[in-house]
Formats: C-alpha cells, structure tokens, sequence
C-alpha cells in the first residue's frame, strides 16, 4: 500500500488546523471532518486559509538541511566540516542505494503528502464562499486554490529533477481502499503538465508587487509561476534531459532526442518575467538575503529572525559559539575572477599568488570568509595553528575557508544578533542567468546574454573598464559564452542549492567529482604567509546511473507498475 495512502485527512495537516482553535475543546479532534475546514458558512475561510497555511509549511528549506549540511557540500563547492561520516559526503561519494537513501535528500514521501494536502485543498476550496476580494476584484478563494496548484507543482519539480518521470496524480485525492498502482509519467509528460499549470493559475495568482507584503509576502505569486516554469524548462532543456539521456530509449529519464528549440521555450519563458518589470537586483548583493520583501526576492520559504545560520557556519575561535559546518572548497574561490572581471588564470588580471584575496570580484568577500577577512571585530587566521583554525578536538575548516552568504552584517560586530533567514526558493538572479543559459544555447551570445553579465558585475562591483565590457571578451563564440555564463551561475548562486543540480543537468558531473577537491594549507611564516593548494575531499562518481537518485525500494515493491531508474 503505498504512502499516501496512509496519510490520512485526520492525521496529517487537519492537526495543524486544530491545534489553532481556542475552543478545541468544543469540537474533538476524532470528530473533525473535511466539512469542517472547507465549511460552507466560512465566509472568511479562516481554517480553509489555515490548512493552505499547513501547505506552506511543507515546502523545502535549504539551510543546512542535509544532516545539518548544505546540499552544496556535496558538490565541488564546499565540503562539510563535521569530523566523520556525514550525509553529504555520503552523498557525494555515492553511498547510497534504493534501499539505504539518504534520509534528508530522498524526499519522495515528504513531496507526495504535500502534493496530496494540495489537491486536498484544490478540490474542496470551492465550497468556501470567501467573501474576501482582491484588488481586482475576483474571490481571493481562487488566489488561494492557484497557490496551492503552484506549491503541487513545485513539490511535482523537486521530484523531476531527482528521480525523472514520476507518478502524475491529478487533482483526484485517493483514499483508503482506491486503486494506487499508478505508473510513472514520462519525463516529457511531467514536463508538460507543470508548465501547463503555471500556464492555468499565473493570471488566478496575486499581481507583483503583492498588496500588504507584511501579510502575504510569503505568497506564491504570478511571478513565482513564471519563474518555476522558466526553471523547469531550462532543466528540460539541459544536456541530461535533452540528448543525452543516460538511456536513451527510455522516456522516464528525458526525451530520446535532442531539439534545439527546447531552448528557445527555456529563453522566452524567462523573457516573459524579465519584460514584466516586476522585479529588479538589488544595489547591495549581501541584502539580497538577509531583507526581507527586496525586489529580488520572488519566493520563498518563511524563515525568522535568528542566529543559526551563524552558529551554525561561522568560524570557530570565537567566543560566540559556532560549528563551521559549511567550507567552501579552493575549486569555488579560483571560480571569482579579480575585481576586473578576468579569470585569475589572465596574466592581465592583476592576481597575485603570494596575496590571493586581494583585488578580486567583490562577491567572493560577500560570500566567502578566508584567512585575513574581517569578521566580529577581528581579522579571521585561518593559517596553520590560527585561532579559528585550531585542530584537535575543535578542527575548524578543512579548508582555510567559511561560508560567509545569508549571514547578516558582523565583520565590526562584537556578537552575533538575530537576522533574518528566509530560505530563497526562486530569486530574480536565477531568472536573468536562466535567460542567458537558454538563450545563448538557442542563439548565441546575443547583445541580451551580455546585457545579463554586466548588469550582475555591475551589481557585484566589478570595473566596466575603458571598453565597458566588465572584463567580458568582445565577440565571444557561444561556447565560449556558455563557460561564462555557468561560471557566473557558479558563483552568483552559491551555496543556494544549485551547484549539485546544475553539474548534473549539464551533465558534467562525472568530470567534476573524478578529481579531488583542495583548500588552502596556510602557513605563516613572521609577518608573511606562504600558500600552498592542498587536496582535502576526494568525491565519487561511479557510474551514469547516479545522474539521477533511485525510486526507493519500497515504492517499487508496493506498486506492480513502478519502474526502477536504470542502473538501480
């Protein structure tokens, strides 16, 4: 019997409704029924919004969600810094299997009871006569059932890009006793049907920018469609999925040819967004994540004002306790060109080996703490021996580095204070460098991929330079442009979840995971240091099949007609 069939109504997210109800006591919980939530005489909608409300709860963070690691440790990005055995190593060196998954990165039963909560709610909301309108007019109930469809197919995604082609369920809620042995759509199929539900609710959704951010910031909003459905079609686009399929005849692991005109849907599904104008960078990069409702952000996961995403990944050494969770590899520094926008590896940029951080891109010091940086009123010595390098029992970085993204301003601060740490789930960043991607894939490096780049050097404060180029070629060949534009996705968009997938849609992950990662053996020598690039991790990539994760074993065996990924 599968998982959701035992999620039951009463079980599941109607305990999120009653434990709201100060007269709980009145109405029992074994006595509560979907009547109840979805009630008729509800002219506010006020548990029906309390149950969407539940749904909302269910959609994935990021911080450190991995057995207290960031998905990106990994990737070639960063490492965990745990002594021993962590998932995300287990995950990066393949040890896993259909039977033994990786707890926090197998999310199919979490996925399918959100998506049946959401269907839940599309199919009894109607009955609710929401009195309630926005400002155009129209019953907010329909804002809320096309928020639900969007959370249904955005949890229906984070299956796609895991597994490919997955059991499609409707809107029909199954229960106990109804027949589940539902087979798998095709990976065209699945594709098709999220684009075509951001399609159906994006006019049903609020406008941008929402009315009353305080209150429905949080929302999925019709930018939020428009974003999922560029993001999806950008992935259907990619090499894995299109043209080279890790079995080519197969339709649940991608299509089985390759069509250049997939790109061209992937850049203009971003163009709508971008020419709607309802979004824009934001001047400073370091706010984009710790201020709420900025014009950047386009959804999210509500967070709160706290200290753990610093205490959890700042250095050790430190009166105010931290773990150092997150270490950035040597692979992700070298990626940030010099303040003048060419690679390190340009005799023309300015980089100086014996004084590695010194004039580079702005944006590796808003997101990556080394040794000399600044950091609660103290310079950060990660060298040998460094305070916030310790070793023995507190080993501090493997790497000489720290994750300095998401935290809030405390390079001149004594302690840390509570910040804001919403989880960023689509951000306008990701929209523009998704333009660029699928553009140039379908045309080339048009006047519109460059016009992308500079205005996020410009952003980053990088130089324009004499020629206004920002340290980019002139008349680059779209291969040259395509490396470009997946190293400023590299680290535009660290440590925000889309290194790991991104290596794999291009499939390319077998190239980066067959050589070890390094970090920055640091010894100081009197007032100098000498660097010396050492090998720290050594990831593991041992066969097509990992491309894509297992169905778990349980699924396949409950249901005659679940096929297993290849190789699994």
């Amino acid at each position: 019997m599968k998982h959701f069939r035992i999620l039951i109504f009463l079980a599941g997210c109607m305990t999120v409704v009653i434990s709201c109800r100060k007269d709980y006591e009145v109405i029992p919980l074994e006595k509560v029924t979907i009547e109840y939530v979805f009630d008729q005489d509800d002219s506010l909608g006020t548990y029906a919004n309390k149950f969407l409300n539940s749904i909302y709860s269910k959609l994935p963070g990021g911080y450190n969600r991995v057995g207290g690691d960031l998905l990106d440790a990994a990737s070639d990005d960063a490492i965990s810094g745990l002594v021993g055995t962590s998932a995300v190593s287990q995950l990066a060196t393949g040890a896993y299997t259909s039977y033994a998954p990786i707890a926090d990165e197998s999310p199919w039963n979490n996925c399918y009871a959100a998506i049946r909560a959401a269907s839940l709610f599309v199919s009894n909301i109607d009955v609710s006569p929401v009195k309630e309108k926005l400002p155009n007019g129209a019953s907010i109930r329909y804002a809320w059932k096309a928020e639900a469809r969007f959370i249904r197919a955005l949890f229906y995604f984070e299956l796609l890009k895991r597994y490919g082609g997955i059991p499609l369920m409707g809107d029909k809620v199954r229960e106990l006793g109804d027949d589940v042995q539902i087979p798998r759509s095709s990976f065209s199929d699945c594709v098709n049907y999220i684009v075509s539900e951001c399609n159906a609710i994006k006019d049903s959704l609020r406008p941008n920018p929402v009315v009353a951010p305080e209150l429905n910031s949080h929302r999925a909003t019709r930018g939020a469609a428009l974003a999922l459905k560029a993001r999806v079609l950008l992935y259907a686009a990619s090499p894995l999925f299109n043209g080279q399929n890790i079995e080519a005849s197969n339709p649940l692991t991608g299509y089985n040819s390759y069509d250049k005109a997939r790109w061209k849907q992937a850049a203009d599904a971003a163009r709508e967004l971008i020419n709607e104008r309802t979004f824009a960078l934001v001047p400073n990069f370091k706010d984009v994540f710790i201020t709420q409702n900025n014009s950047e952000v386009i959804f999210f996961r509500q967070g709160g004002n706290t200290t753990e995403i610093e205490s959890t990944n700042g250095p050790v050494g430190f009166a105010a306790v931290a773990r150092g969770r997150t270490n950035p590899t040597q692979e992700l520094v070298d990626a940030f060109p010099t303040n003048a926008g060419l690679p390190i590896t340009d005799p023309a940029s300015g980089y100086n080996s014996n004084d590695p951080y010194a004039r580079r891109d702005p944006r590796l010091a808003m997101s990556i703490l080394y040794n000399g940086a600044r950091w609660l009123n103290t310079e950060l010595q990660t060298f040998q021996g460094g305070q916030h390098r310790p070793g023995g029992a507190e080993p501090g970085t493997q790497t000489s580095y720290y994750m300095r993204k998401f935290m809030g301003n405390f390079e001149n601060a004594t302690q840390y204070s509570n910040t804001s740490h919403d989880w960023i789930i689509l951000r306008y960043t990701e929209v523009l460098l998704n333009f660029a991607e699928a553009e140039n894939e379908s045309n080339g490096p048009t006047a519109e991929v460059y016009q992308v780049l500079k205005d996020l050097r410009a952003r980053a404060g990088i130089a324009a330079g004499s020629n206004g180029m920002y340290g980019l070629k002139e008349n680059m060949t779209a291969d040259e442009m395509r490396n470009i534009v997946r190293n400023e996705r590299r680290i535009e968009l660290a440590f925000e979840e889309h290194r790991f997938w991104d290596i794999r849609r291009w499939k390319i992950a077998q190239q980066m995971y067959g050589k070890s990662l390094h970090g920055m053996n640091i010894i100081k020598d009197g007032p100098a240091f000498n660097y010396n690039v050492a090998a720290v991790f050594k990831p593991v990539f041992i066969a097509p099949k990992m491309y894509l994760y297992p169905i778990p074993y349980d699924e396949v065996v409950k249901n005659d007609n679940m096929r297993q990924n290849p190789g699994w």
